[in-house]
């Protein structure tokens, strides 16, 4: 199965109505009825752009959780929704992704280990999968069972999770194209640190790398990272880092914090002072395409060493959160030259790429389903005629 470039379809089959705890099952139906999803003449805008393939995150949390006629029914749905964009001539990379933000169905819960307690479940779902996939259109289906992985880089616990997963979707569909990838998140670091002689036994198999390298660009503004709450406060980073200064991102950060009306004043200052100290050092660090090749260049170095082609690498996600325009006009275009270096930086080295994501912050179309013709231009493709843009 030959990809070349692909973007996510999240939230098709994701964002979930589970009840709280101490229950462990979803009202029905299980997803939410307000979340975006692609139609069929957006798929069809998509292919004429020059996408050729889709990749489909679905929650496993609803289908384990489901029996009989409804879980039946949830089937029924993903494979017409895959139906859906097989007749747009887009080709689709089927990906697990279990929702950490939940209290039962959880990545710990499904794959932590193959002792967790849902991994016999979750194993038997990535089979049946499998075994649809292959039989539903041949050559025209990958399944990718994990996303992102928690487990840390090289850990011996993932090699054995993945292992059991992937030979469990290889015994149920023999000539179905699998997707792998490294701990840590499916980062570069966890893919190098990755021992793929096992796994290329079970071919054909493709190897998944997320990229969103300097994270401080990618991710500025991100609500969910309450870890390293700076993230939150960054606004107007600039890319390449020479493209802007340390004094305009700080006014940015400031009169984005001043529009936070529910942040302490305490608080807020403790996060502007770790938020002012990282983008000192983004600026020292001086990021620019060269920084990008660099991280890159690490993955074709390792697929170099076990003579693995560069065809059978994908780019599984990359992409940058929009920053708020109400405090920098520079941030579109920003945006838009971080996701040409990377998507050229990739193909210099000959890996397909899925960019994340259609919708949502990171997304390539807005609320209204209209294509950003900036994005399309970064990712070398050509806008869509119809829907205007």
């Amino acid at each position: 199965m030959v990809l070349r470039r692909g973007i996510s379809l999240w939230p098709w089959f994701s964002l979930t109505r589970e009840f709280p705890a101490p229950r462990t099952d979803y009202d029905w139906p299980p997803f939410q009825s307000d979340r975006p999803v692609p139609t069929g003449d957006d798929l069809r805008r998509l292919a004429e752009a020059g996408f050729d393939f889709v990749r489909l995150p679905v929650d496993p949390g609803p289908f384990v959780a489901a029996t009989g006629a409804r879980r039946a029914q949830l089937l029924g749905q993903l494979f017409s929704a895959i139906d859906l964009c097989l007749s747009a001539r887009l080709a689709v990379v089927l990906n697990l992704q279990a929702n950490a933000a939940t209290h039962h169905f959880t990545p710990e819960s499904f794959y932590g280990s193959t002792a967790a307690p849902l991994f016999g479940a979750y194993r038997d779902l990535v089979a049946e999968l499998a075994r649809r996939s292959g039989l539903h259109a041949p050559g025209r289906i990958a399944l990718e069972p994990v996303n992102e992985p928690p487990q840390a880089c090289g850990a011996l616990n993932w090699d054995r999770v993945q292992g059991v997963l992937l030979g469990a979707a290889r015994a149920a569909a023999p000539g179905l194209t699998l997707v792998a990838t490294g701990a840590c998140g499916g980062m570069a670091s966890g893919l190098t640190a990755l021992d793929p002689a096992p796994i290329r036994r079970l071919a054909p198999v493709l190897f998944s790398v997320h990229f969103y390298e300097p994270y401080l660009f990618t991710h500025q503004g991100a609500t969910w990272m309450t870890g390293e709450p700076f993230y939150r406060a960054l606004n107007g980073v600039p890319w390449p880092a020479a493209q802007g200064s340390l004094d305009g991102t700080l006014a940015a950060v400031r009169a984005r914090m001043r529009a936070d009306t529910v942040t302490p004043p305490a608080e807020k200052a403790e996060t502007f002072r770790l938020t002012e100290a990282k983008l000192r050092e983004y600026f020292a660090a001086d990021p620019d395409r060269r920084f990008l090749d660099r991280h890159l260049a690490d993955v074709k170095t390792w697929a170099d060493l076990y003579g693995i082609p560069a065809g059978e690498i994908l780019m599984g996600e990359f992409g940058a959160l929009r920053s708020d325009a109400r405090y920098v006009a520079s941030a579109p275009a920003d945006r838009a030259r971080y996701v040409r270096d990377v998507r050229e930086g990739a193909e210099a080295l000959g890996f397909a790429w899925a960019f994340w994501n259609l919708f949502d912050g990171l997304g390539l179309m807005d609320d209204e389903h209209r294509i950003d013709p900036a994005i399309i231009a970064a990712l070398g493709l050509r806008p869509p005629a119809g829907r205007p843009n």
